[in-house]
């Protein structure tokens, strides 16, 4: 009876370890990855090979959690899976806190003149936006979910007609003594009256704008004071 003696060679290209002990494990994985591509054509997709750049050290390779946490955003209102959650204010020191926030509604000509003669048919534009912008920022809880129910102490709604764009430019300042900022009642008062300001004049046209809603400071709190730089 014979034994036939079977001898399987495998390609240069196959060789998965390497027998030279100087090679660090980046440039195992950088030679283990060239392997992989000579086999599928090219680099797995989400192994190892392609996590890493080849000329790093495994040194630099090893995970760090204090570099993770200090490049991670962290965003108050998502949970640790991913949920969203109201933030708990209550260890927070209560400080006097403000904020002034703008946004501008574009009318063109034909409007800009209606409102200008106080020649609208539903009435006084600026007066009834003013009046809609404090309500909507008392209410701002009401209309975003993960906003806390503050006490306002004081809300400011000022209405200005530009000529030179045709526009409304409003102004809403929101204030108040807690431990939550005022800023989404602030831009919350401005919206509302750009809002109205359309819902008033949209009988005359339909191609008003409501454009720059935005914070333009606030001050208290932990973040201290901030304004926008233009």
């Amino acid at each position: 009876m014979f034994l036939r003696r079977i001898a399987v060679a495998f390609p240069h290209s196959r060789r998965f370890l390497s027998t030279n002990r100087n090679l660090d494990i980046a440039s195992a994985i950088s030679e283990l990855n060239k392997e992989m591509e000579s086999v599928f054509g090219e680099p797995p997709l989400n192994g190892p090979a392609t996590s890493i750049s080849n000329d790093i050290t495994a040194e630099e390779y090893q995970f760090s959690p204090q570099k993770a946490s200090e490049t991670a955003i962290g965003l108050t209102h998502v949970g640790s899976t991913g949920e969203a959650q109201m933030v708990d204010v209550s260890p927070k020191e209560s400080s006097n806190r403000t904020a002034i926030a703008s946004c501008k509604v574009i009318l063109g000509k034909k409007v800009f003149d209606l409102v200008l003669a106080n020649q609208v048919t539903k009435g006084d534009v600026l007066s009834v936006a003013k009046v809609a912008g404090i309500s909507g920022a008392k209410q701002t809880s009401s209309i975003i979910p993960l906003c806390h129910n503050i006490t306002l102490s004081h809300v400011r709604v000022d209405l200005t007609l530009n000529p030179k764009d045709c526009s409304v430019e409003i102004e809403g300042e929101a204030a108040s003594t807690g431990k939550t900022g005022v800023e989404m009642e602030a831009m919350t008062a401005v919206t509302v009256a750009g809002l109205t300001v359309y819902d008033m004049c949209k009988a005359a046209s339909k191609d008003i704008q409501i454009t720059d809603v935005r914070l333009e400071r606030k001050t208290g709190g932990k973040s201290g004071d901030w304004f926008r730089k233009e």
